[in-house]
């Protein structure tokens, strides 16, 4: 199971549309046949809503593909677009934490999902012979090529990936050169660890966050950072227990809904994304056309992907 479990999540995972994850998108999906640009004229990264409809497509065309090789494979949509919205660092989305708060019921949701894997137990149901086969044609089997991108960080380092069969024909239709996205993504997403501590340390977001928590204060909430508030969260829903998992959940939406107030009002986004986009701007001399081919093959597989896939609902 643990083969089509790991070849499941990487179908459906889904890379931050920012590096950090202090910033987040409130607009929908947005168009697409143009490539859209920022305001300096180079593209645009996807928001969520965006790579969570690439992901889909992903696996769509997975699906169909295993059909023609005479395989069953499963999509997983199990959760609403905005069951699916990602948690960053800063969110601000108040209807949000009312209905959802920190999501814990999501991630409870999305566990259950995954431990019901279709696929993982299909696979193991094939004699050994089909499941060799299964393998082949999901990645390629032992015999694909392997796929390797240099790593960021000041420690360096080599991230690979097998990609054959199924996964290359389908990275193929959306990005057009799987090892040519390969590498740009794992560039664009590991950057954050050469400025990610910068950013956590900087005057103006640091001054934002102190502004977020004396508002978090005067709302009975006393946590130093949204961290701190999601961390005592956890802690108190473990503490309760799950006889007390209503009364948790009550608690976790009360604090979420401080928490997002709060950044609303103190603007702890909007100076978390601009802080990001200086430190981020600060590294395209040496990365710049790796931000740059990660977005415009997101837009690309956007651009593909709302032709294969409906947005969720």
């Amino acid at each position: 199971m643990g083969r089509a479990l790991m070849s499941l999540c990487a179908v459906v995972a889904v890379a931050a549309a920012t590096m950090t994850g202090c910033a987040d998108d409130a607009d929908g999906g947005g168009g697409g046949g143009q490539e859209q640009r920022d305001p300096a004229g180079r593209p645009r990264a996807l928001t969520w809503q965006q790579e969570l409809r690439v992901a889909d497509a992903m696996q769509r065309l997975t699906k169909q593909c295993m059909k023609r090789q005479g395989f069953t494979y499963w999509e997983d949509r199990g959760l609403t677009l905005r069951e699916s919205r990602p948690m960053r660092y800063v969110q601000d989305d108040v209807t949000w934490a009312r209905a959802y708060g920190y999501g814990s019921r999501i991630e409870a949701k999305s566990a259950r999902v995954r431990e019901r894997n279709p696929i993982g137990t299909y696979r193991q149901g094939l004699s050994a012979s089909r499941r060799a086969a299964f393998d082949t044609a999901l990645d390629g089997g032992d015999s694909a090529r392997m796929l390797s991108a240099a790593l960021p960080g000041r420690r360096g380092g080599e991230i690979r990936k097998r990609i054959g069969g199924c996964t290359q024909e389908t990275e193929r239709t959306l990005y057009g050169d799987p090892a040519e996205w390969f590498r740009a993504s794992k560039t664009a997403m590991g950057l954050n660890s050469l400025y990610g501590e910068q950013l956590m340390k900087d005057r103006r977001f640091t001054a934002a966050v102190k502004a977020w928590s004396g508002c978090m204060k005067k709302a009975d909430q006393p946590y130093k950072d949204p961290q701190a508030a999601r961390d005592a969260v956890r802690a108190d829903t473990r503490r309760l227990g799950a006889a007390r998992a209503d009364e948790a959940f009550a608690a976790e939406r009360e604090t979420a809904v401080a928490d997002a107030t709060c950044a609303r009002r103190t603007s702890l986004r909007a100076v978390a994304t601009a802080r990001e986009t200086y430190y981020l701007d600060r590294l395209r001399d040496r990365f710049g056309e790796d931000i740059d081919t990660y977005r415009r093959l997101g837009q690309r597989a956007y651009d593909r992907a709302v032709r294969i896939v409906a947005e969720r609902d």
